[in-house]
C-alpha cells in the first residue's frame, strides 16, 4: 500500500511540474532540423533556467546542440511572443533572443 501511495504523489507531482510550464511539446524523438530534444534532469534544469530567464512563459521546443550553443529552450511568453534562451553545458544562460517566423512560416489564420 505504501508504494502504491508513493506512486500515485510521485504521478502528482509529474503532473504539477507539467502543469507549471515545463512540459514540453516534442518530449521525444528528433524535431524537424534533425535536432535532439533535451531529456531526463536536463530537461527539467534547462526548462527551469529558461523560465527563470523569461520570467515566466511555457516551454514549447527543447534541442541539445543548438548551432548558437549547447541548450536552446523556447518558451511561449503570455503576450503569445516567443524568446530562444540559450544555455551552456552548466545550464547558465549565454544568450536569449524573440524568435522571428521566417517569410515561409504562416501564422495559424495561414497568413
Amino acid at each position: 500500500m505504501a508504494g502504491r501511495k508513493m506512486w500515485i504523489a510521485g504521478g502528482a507531482a509529474a503532473l504539477l511540474v507539467a502543469g507549471t510550464g515545463a512540459g514540453v511539446a516534442a518530449a521525444s524523438g528528433q524535431s524537424d532540423d534533425g535536432e535532439s530534444p533535451i531529456t531526463g534532469q536536463a530537461l527539467d534544469r534547462a526548462s527551469a533556467a529558461a523560465l527563470e530567464e523569461t520570467g515566466g512563459g511555457r516551454v514549447t521546443e527543447t534541442e541539445v546542440g543548438d548551432e548558437d550553443s549547447y541548450y536552446e529552450v523556447e518558451v511561449m511568453l503570455d503576450d503569445g511572443s516567443q524568446v530562444d534562451v540559450q544555455l551552456d553545458r552548466s545550464f547558465n544562460v549565454v544568450g536569449s533572443s524573440a524568435d522571428h517566423e521566417s517569410p515561409d512560416d504562416s501564422d495559424a489564420n495561414g497568413r
